[in-house]
């Protein structure tokens, strides 16, 4: 996949930008494509020519570091995944903190957790979508990038990976044990 020219890619940080003091400011519903293209000083047909809507851009966002994420999954151990995933998070903090927190977006956190959830889901073989183990799987992840996040990041990536890895680990042996 060829990389977006530099005035695309200027045009997506500029509105990541806006989009992080907007939520902060006036919550996620509330924002406005008006409002983020004013705050990011680009047209709004500059805007419509990349995105839908403000959902899409969000999604974007997120599909690509999730795109990354899962890429070559099998080649690297599930360890190595989080902690990479942490480091995007931590790179994108603010807007991360933004649509997670408390004036923060409830589509987004349940579209995040689906995603977090099939990918726990083909780990696990005889889980459907729909299984226990993979929704109670993300869920804890959610929960361990929420309380990073809130607590302004204690921890570096790979020490967060670290601590809640048996957390995660003991659920997912214990699914593995209930479907053998």
């Amino acid at each position: 996949m060829s990389q977006p020219n530099l005035r695309v890619r200027r045009t997506r940080a500029l509105l990541r930008e806006a989009l992080v003091d907007l939520i902060e400011e006036r919550g996620f519903d509330r924002v406005t494509v008006g409002e983020l293209t004013a705050r990011a000083m680009i047209s709004r047909a500059a805007f419509y020519r990349n995105y839908r809507d403000k959902y899409q851009l969000v999604e974007q966002i997120f599909d690509e570091a999730f795109a990354e994420l899962t890429a070559a999954g099998c080649d690297r151990p599930p360890g190595q995944r989080w902690q990479e995933f942490l480091a995007h998070i931590e790179a994108y903090h603010r807007l991360y903190g933004a649509l997670l927190g408390r004036r923060g977006s409830p589509w987004f956190a349940d579209r995040m957790r689906a995603a977090l959830a099939a990918m726990v889901s083909e780990h696990l073989p005889g889980q459907g979508g729909d299984a226990l183990a993979p929704a109670v799987v993300s869920a804890m992840f959610m929960q361990s990038i929420v309380w990073w996040l809130d607590h302004d990041r204690p921890y570096p990536p790979a020490e967060l990976a670290e601590r809640s890895a048996p957390l995660i680990g003991a659920v997912l042996e214990t699914a593995g044990g209930a479907t053998g």
